[in-house]
């Protein structure tokens, strides 16, 4: 089954859309870039300011389009469907399925449940084809797993989620949560997996990069 991934926003959302691939790659699902090719179509959106909103909007009415063609699945995530969910859900009955960024622990469950209802056929069929396959494989994002799209020459490594700045443009501490830092030793680990790959430059995000490890730190 082929599986066409945009994503909007920011390069901490890239890295959650690295990681969806990976998890699609994981149970033999073919990655394609050309929507046309697509029989599942999945939008990682940002909900970072109103142009982002609209962006987001914008593009998936473009790729509902292609409903009418190979696409039998739409799929929606990220940031924009943390806040909008419910009216989302009401206002576009174009798309299959939304997953909220806080739903991501439940990411592969609810991409299972949909494909099933969708393509009415039983999970048991769909891992003796080979789409979803043994109960021990990864079920969910991991930094580990990620499938880098920026080359072989850099990968972004976000250190932290969430954001404590509450600036009056931005949504993020309300989309995200509270400022998290990563835990040093898994940071270290997936930038030796990726050495691994052949990448050697490696670009540290966050929301803000400058509070890292404050939240850890002992008051």
């Amino acid at each position: 089954m082929k599986v066409g991934f945009i994503s909007l926003g920011c390069s901490k959302n890239l890295v959650d859309t690295e990681m969806m691939i990976g998890l699609f790659k994981e149970h033999n699902f073919e990655i394609v870039n050309n929507p046309e090719d697509a029989e599942i179509i999945i939008i990682n959106t940002c909900g970072f300011i109103e142009s982002a909103k609209k962006e987001a909007i914008d593009t998936i009415f473009e790729m509902a389009e292609y409903k009418k063609k190979k696409c039998k699945l739409l799929i929606v995530t990220g940031c924009l469907i943390e806040r909008y969910k419910d009216e989302l859900i009401k206002e576009m009955p174009e798309v299959d399925l939304f997953i909220k960024f806080s739903e991501y622990k439940n990411f592969w469950e609810q991409i299972e449940k949909v494909i099933e209802e969708k393509f009415e056929t039983k999970k048991e069929s769909l891992i003796k084809n080979k789409v979803i396959v043994k109960e021990n494989k990864i079920k969910e994002l991991d930094f580990l797993n990620r499938v880098v799209t920026t080359g072989l020459n850099y990968a972004y490594i976000r250190v932290a989620e969430g954001c404590n700045n509450f600036c009056t443009f931005c949504a993020i501490p309300y989309i995200r949560g509270r400022y998290t830092s990563r835990r040093e030793e898994d940071i270290l680990e997936e930038v030796e997996s990726l050495t691994k790959k052949g990448i050697r430059e490696f670009i540290i995000i966050a929301q803000d990069t400058t509070k890292y490890g404050e939240d850890k730190f002992e008051k």
